[in-house]
């Protein structure tokens, strides 16, 4: 294999490349990337740079002497593949050949039918979204979030650090259900409360209000919200928006410059909530559609075995765009965190350059973390419905705690707040012996 080429120029990609050239690869090695910049630290986006207490530069991913060897084509958006000669086609009408690719071409935010024409409306994903989040926020004093996930719940709470009035609206009973359960799930968002964030659940959103004109959206006479009320009669209103669970995306572009700005959000129970900007928080897909047509299985992502194989010979995939098998899990699924991004590309570089013949080495367990309103919150492993949760250390009503995830009495998965120390020694007990009881465990830590 003389040549490969990475299509996605974020974490993941630079990630492959780096255990490509680690792993011996010395041919010529292309990195494709649709955003004009560098590869940089996208978690920082919705807390240290959103505040402004991060630049651009502090984000860099690449050390100042770091030379890969490679050709990079940045700014160059991948629109389709040639699975017989592994050709890349790039949407300038060039196109790159390679005896080897990685698809790491990441996930786009969803959007909500109807908002992409007013301004103040953002998703957050990339740099050039965090810059126009942070322009809106420095300037405005409502802020609404759709969807109480965890960009959501970190933007919620750097712009209350700022000194907004924040409201978070989720359709489901619970956030983080679907990661820590719903007994846990609602320890962690109960830190919304806590901070002066006020948190609607349950209920989903129908629509977008706002108007070119200083008498848009009001609420009664003397008050800043119009909690209750009805959307008035001629209010622009960007319909047929749903909550935040199971939302198709929908593209529109940012609003330009001079465009009627949101003024409010329309609940399903006909409140409105006031908003001088609105983020939209309601998940991501796969960016595969380019590969369609190409051989590949699509799905929730594309579909990959243990080591990143697509099953198109010569093409592995890595990062938030791949569905990979997970043994302990018994089923594929795409791991959107930071770790997964940074690790396994090591593993899908030995399935591209052993073509196959060599296993690489189990994949750790799941790692996430979140900060949000100065806690560190962290989660390692898999949580299923009927899992037992008990507090090992701390106390939830102090808001630092470790918590165990037990699964026929063995432990599959640990949460903290503001537990650092402890959760370092269980995550590495649990990512080393998975197998291992619980008496076994605790008799290590």
């Amino acid at each position: 294999m003389r040549s490969i080429a990475v299509v996605g120029a974020s974490l993941a990609g630079l990630s492959a490349a780096r255990a490509l050239r680690g792993q011996g690869f010395d041919g010529r090695l292309t990195l494709i990337g649709t955003e004009s910049h560098r590869p940089y630290d996208r978690p920082p986006l919705s807390k240290e740079f959103l505040a402004g207490r991060m630049s651009e530069a502090d984000l860099a991913l690449e050390a100042d002497d770091e030379d890969l060897g490679a050709e990079w084509r940045l700014g160059a958006t991948a629109t389709g593949l040639d699975p017989s000669d592994r050709r890349v086609l790039l949407g300038d009408g060039t196109s790159v050949r390679a005896d080897g690719i990685v698809v790491a071409t990441g996930a786009s935010a969803r959007t909500l039918p109807g908002g992409g024409g007013l301004g103040g409306v953002h998703t957050l994903r990339s740099l050039d979204d965090a810059r126009a989040l942070r322009s809106d926020l420095v300037r405005g004093r409502r802020l609404v979030v759709i969807g109480a996930g965890f960009i959501g719940a970190e933007v919620a709470s750097t712009a209350r650090d700022l000194g907004l009035d924040v409201t978070v609206v989720e359709t489901a009973p619970t956030p983080f259900a679907g990661a820590l359960g719903a007994e846990m799930g609602a320890v962690v968002a109960s830190l919304h409360g806590d901070h002066g964030v006020r948190l609607i659940c349950g209920v989903g959103v129908r629509g977008l209000l706002g108007a070119g004109r200083a008498d848009g959206v009001r609420g009664p006479a003397g008050t800043g919200r119009v909690d209750g009320a009805r959307g008035p009669a001629g209010a622009d209103l960007a319909d047929g928006v749903q909550g935040s669970e199971g939302m198709d995306r929908v593209d529109g572009a940012r609003a330009p410059e001079g465009a009627a700005r949101v003024e409010g959000v329309l609940l399903d129970d006909d409140r409105i909530l006031p908003a001088d900007v609105v983020l939209v928080g309601i998940g991501a897909r796969p960016n595969v559609e380019w590969l369609a047509g190409a051989g590949f299985q699509l799905t929730n992502g594309v579909v990959c075995d243990a080591g990143g194989a697509t099953g198109v010979p010569g093409v592995v995939a890595v990062g938030d765009c791949a569905a990979w098998f997970d043994p302990g899990m018994g089923y594929h699924h795409r791991v959107e965190h930071w770790t997964g991004a940074l690790r396994r590309p090591a593993a899908a570089a030995v399935t591209l350059l052993s073509g196959g013949a060599t296993a690489p080495d189990p994949p750790s367990s799941p790692y996430f973390w979140s900060d949000q309103y100065g806690m560190k919150i962290q989660f390692v492993g898999h949580a299923r419905p009927g899992d037992t949760v008990t507090v090992e250390e701390g106390d939830v009503a102090d808001r630092s705690f470790l918590a165990v995830y037990r699964r026929q009495d063995r432990p599959v998965a640990v949460l903290s707040l503001n537990q650092v120390r402890l959760f370092t020694r269980w995550r590495r007990r649990l990512d080393a012996t998975p197998s291992r009881t619980d008496s076994t465990l605790r008799s290590e830590l």
